[in-house]
């Protein structure tokens, strides 16, 4: 009996778990700190604490170590109960400085604090340079290092060059962050005195934004294939030229014009902008219009997006380089009209607009197989990366659509530019002079691309999972999920995701997925879970991905479930809450509309299966049965309100 009594009572006795791990820091030498550690388990838990070599820490025996450190120290804590059983915390560091404390302020919390500044430095060719930027910090705070406005593979609080050389020499910045805040050194200049030789004269920009739309997803026009794979593959080309991209698929015209707006402010004087397309689209008086996914049958003017007002723009920003790329169709609306001219641009030159075809012309896509693609966009992408003047590299992917026997006589490259200068997509980025708009400009553009951080869960069967994040685009993300470990009482583990709020996945319907599941699978890294999280720029709260685990019980054979949810805040594009303009046009015009009328604009329509290679046109039907042609025929969108919008 007592035996059987003892069992029944090491049964009831639970593992140690920690539930909060110590911190490492970064302080100044004599400041007091405070490491914390939280387990749960049975009965009463002791508490030891050791530093370097496993010495014990003396009369360190709760959960919280305060001690004024003199010096740099590893600790870690070590929990046991009455059953002989024990586990430690992780080893954590506290980095001392012994350098001057006095701007500390009185109250601080732990936000990064700048304690050594980088130092501008003019070096020979061939010899040594360190940058060095420390600072403050609990928990220690993260460096990322930035030359010319491009991250550094740098990740330590030093920059070391073994021999400084011609590519070496620029702004150099670093910022510091940790969970409490994020500090931002001066920027400092690394100069190699090369008195006896003159560098090249070469024509650079001060930054590289571009801004690519693909609309596929139509509520009451045909749905397209291509730009899923050619905005994705195109993001990826121009990031290889020092491009910051901002990549989006299916927006409605307000998004749209958000969009829009939020890429027009990234410009600045200097800086290449590039502005790409895909999807329906016509061409009216001269002036190309973009076909939005919430467009009606037939669509007016209001429905659309004119494009020379986002060129108008573009140049208002005075702009070194501004090119517009266009994969659509610019049929007339009235084939009886008189063919009109592009409006003449102002003097503010450098601009160029590259078209997939020419006036009173369709664009087309190819089905290959499994892969879609827009011809003018896959000739694009094959010469993009070419270092020759953009117009000459436009010239050559006319020639190559010449060459296609899919659209001969069907479809022509078009060139409009007024190029001043040789410029090209390859052309080098150099900030000197412009370090604070450049810092403006990677603020916003990071808070668009920074994915949540991978997270590790420790369920209570003892069964390990990590989430993990991609972007393919900068308004989808998906969420992996991997079994790590297995516990030793669990069999046949099984992982699911789930969003909360849900967000549609545009792409599960039938023909749709294929081409987004290869992307997904290029980075999935084995995972046992998928979750496709689309049109992100509609979210208006922070996003919980809720983690599901399934597994037989060993003891009971039966399926069990534990949950978890992570919060991801508002990730990519959320972050820079388009929604906000979107509400202010529509309070403006008195139409108040519902998240969940937004989420749901359109029913999934169904697309026709991968056939022979053939074409498929960019031209949405623009016109209703029985209605009068001049009727239907758009005017230009409302000027004034578009220069609110976009000015």
């Amino acid at each position: 009996m007592n035996g059987s009594h003892h069992n029944r009572c090491r049964v009831m006795i639970r593992d140690i778990v920690l539930v909060r791990q110590p911190v490492s820091m970064c302080v100044p030498v004599g400041y007091t700190v405070t490491l914390g550690v939280r387990a749960e388990g049975t009965g009463v838990l002791h508490h030891q604490w050791f530093t370097d070599d496993l010495r014990e820490v003396t009369g360190a025996t709760e959960a919280d170590l305060t001690v004024t450190v003199k010096k740099t120290q590893l600790f870690v804590c070590r929990v046991n109960d009455q059953f002989c059983n024990w586990v430690f915390s992780d080893w954590v560091k506290v980095k001392v400085l012994e350098v001057d404390r006095s701007d500390l302020p009185v109250h601080w919390l732990g936000e990064p604090h700048i304690a050594v500044s980088p130092k501008s430095q003019t070096v020979q060719k061939g010899a040594k340079v360190t940058l060095r930027c420390t600072a403050f910090g609990i928990p220690t705070p993260r460096y990322h290092w930035y030359r010319n406005g491009q991250q550094l593979d740098t990740t330590g609080d030093t920059v070391q060059i073994d021999s400084a050389a011609a590519e070496h020499e620029g702004s150099y910045l670093c910022c510091i962050s940790n969970v409490r805040g994020e500090r931002w050194s001066e920027p400092v200049d690394i100069k190699i005195d090369q008195p006896d030789i003159l560098p090249p004269a070469v024509l650079t920009a001060t930054d590289k934004v571009a801004l690519l739309i693909g609309n596929l997803n139509y509520s009451h026009h045909p749905d397209l294939m291509a730009p899923i794979m050619d905005v994705h593959e195109l993001a990826n080309l121009l990031q290889q030229l020092g491009f910051r991209v901002m990549s989006l698929l299916d927006l409605t015209r307000e998004e749209m014009l958000a969009a829009t707006e939020k890429f027009i402010q990234l410009l600045d004087r200097g800086v290449y902008g590039l502005f790409y397309y895909a999807g329906h689209g016509y061409e009216h008086a001269g002036r190309n219009y973009l076909v939005a996914v919430d467009a009606p049958k037939p669509y007016q003017p209001e429905n659309c997006i004119c494009v020379q007002r986002i060129m108008l723009n573009m140049q208002k920003k005075h702009t070194a380089l501004s090119v517009v790329l266009l994969d659509t169709c610019r049929k007339w609306y009235n084939q009886d009209r008189i063919p009109s001219c592009i409006m003449p641009m102002g003097p503010i030159g450098n601009t160029v607009y590259g078209y997939a075809t020419c006036e009173d012309a369709e664009a087309f896509e190819v089905q290959d197989g499994g892969r879609s693609t827009g011809i003018f966009t896959k000739y694009l992408n094959a010469r993009i990366l070419q270092s020759k003047k953009v117009t000459h590299v436009l010239e050559k992917v006319s020639e190559d659509l010449d060459r296609d026997p899919l659209v001969t006589g069907k479809q022509a490259v078009e060139i409009k530019h007024t190029l001043k200068e040789p410029r090209s997509l390859a052309d080098p980025v150099q900030t000197t002079g412009h370090t604070r708009e450049l810092r403006l400009r990677d603020v916003c553009w990071r808070q668009a691309n920074e994915l949540p951080r991978r997270k590790r869960l420790m369920f209570l069967c003892g069964v390990e999972v990590d989430v993990s994040f991609s972007a393919l685009y900068s308004n989808v993300l998906v969420a992996f999920a991997t079994i790590k470990t297995t516990g030793a009482r669990t069999q046949d583990c099984t992982v699911t995701l789930r969003s909360i709020p849900a967000m549609e996945d545009i792409f599960s319907g039938p023909g749709r997925s294929d081409e987004m599941d290869s992307l997904i699978l290029n980075n999935s890294e084995n995972a046992d879970c998928t979750l496709r999280l689309c049109g992100l720029q509609k979210l208006m709260d922070s996003l919980v991905i809720k983690v599901e685990l399934h597994y037989t019980n060993v003891d009971s054979n039966r399926r069990q479930t534990e949950s978890q949810q992570v919060d991801i805040g508002e990730p990519l594009v959320a972050s820079c809450k388009l929604y906000r303009r979107i509400q202010a046009a529509k309070k403006k015009e008195g139409c108040a509309q519902t998240m969940e009328n937004i989420l749901n604009h359109r029913p999934l329509q169904h697309q026709p299966p991968a056939g022979p290679r053939r074409p498929f046109t960019r031209k949405a039907e623009c016109t209703a049965k029985n209605a009068a042609a001049r009727s239907n025929e758009p005017e230009e969108n409302d000027e004034n309100e578009l220069q609110g919008f976009l000015s």
